[in-house]
């Protein structure tokens, strides 16, 4: 009965007139509280998603893509100024080749398609990539490039792309430059803190590299190497859904959860 039952609710919020109707509510419900004004997402579960659906891989990054290009406009409806996503870890260019070259072609096309696109001027929005971006395709690494030189200048809202990404060598090239500081007397070493360390990091750009929210899809409760110096007061949400079923009612979900909690920093 109880399967029977969450069947039953799963179809009535899928409806399309119910689900429209239950997305205002929530819309309406989480505008009426503060929102969070960074949020990272990690994409996660496209290989799954397309296991349990017997397609191939490539078919699900495709649509775990377009789904990206969804939530920037979500993002946006929602007034959220910054947006990280965790797109690709260091660890996964270890996969197949014909599977990388498979994202990377997809990648491209994205990267393109949103450098060609206006709205990332009305938006005023900031494009970065953040990871060993050297470690990248020279066809991927040009698209980024033209990306942040063409948005360099704004800084009303921010999209952080996490790609060939890593959080413990991101600290460990914090910590190389810092030596190398102090070797050249550029830094004392009484003026390493918190503060001092931001500025060395991939994020240093950002008005706030803290996540005020961190949102991992797929099921798995871990952070696999996300921005571990950033993320020491985010909250943490993990959903079941995997990335390409993921829904807007998903995030405003996601964001309630945050709404809910009592952030009290250590206090």
């Amino acid at each position: 009965m109880k399967e029977q039952m969450k069947g039953f609710l799963y179809n009535l919020i899928n409806n399309n007139w119910f689900y429209r109707f239950y997305e205002r509510k929530l819309e309406s419900q989480i505008k009426q509280d503060s929102l969070p004004n960074h949020v990272a997402i990690i994409l996660d579960g496209n290989r799954r998603w397309a296991k349990y659906n017997f397609l191939a891989n490539k078919g699900a990054h495709t649509i775990g893509a377009n789904k990206a290009e969804q939530l920037l406009t979500w993002i946006y409806d929602l007034r959220i100024k910054i947006t990280t996503l965790y797109v690709l870890s260091i660890e996964n260019l270890e996969r197949d080749k014909k599977e990388l070259d498979d994202i990377y072609n997809l990648l491209g096309i994205k990267l393109e398609k949103l450098y060609n696109d206006s709205r990332i001027h009305e938006r005023e929005m900031k494009i970065k990539a953040i990871g060993n971006i050297e470690a990248l395709p020279k066809s991927i690494k040009e698209i980024l490039f033209k990306l942040e030189k063409e948005t360099n200048h704004y800084d009303l809202t921010f999209l952080n792309i996490a790609i060939a990404y890593g959080g413990q060598q991101e600290l460990v090239e914090a910590i190389r430059k810092i030596v190398h500081d102090v070797e050249k007397k550029e830094l004392q070493i009484s003026d390493i803190n918190e503060h001092s360390i931001d500025s060395y990091l991939y994020t240093s750009h950002l008005p706030q590299p803290e996540p005020d929210l961190i949102l991992r899809t797929s099921g798995e409760k871990r952070l696999s190497g996300f921005l571990l110096w950033q993320s020491a007061y985010s909250e943490l949400v993990f959903m079941d859904v995997f990335w390409p079923e993921f829904r807007k009612i998903d995030l405003m979900r996601a964001i309630r959860t945050f709404q809910r909690r009592r952030r009290r920093y250590g206090k």
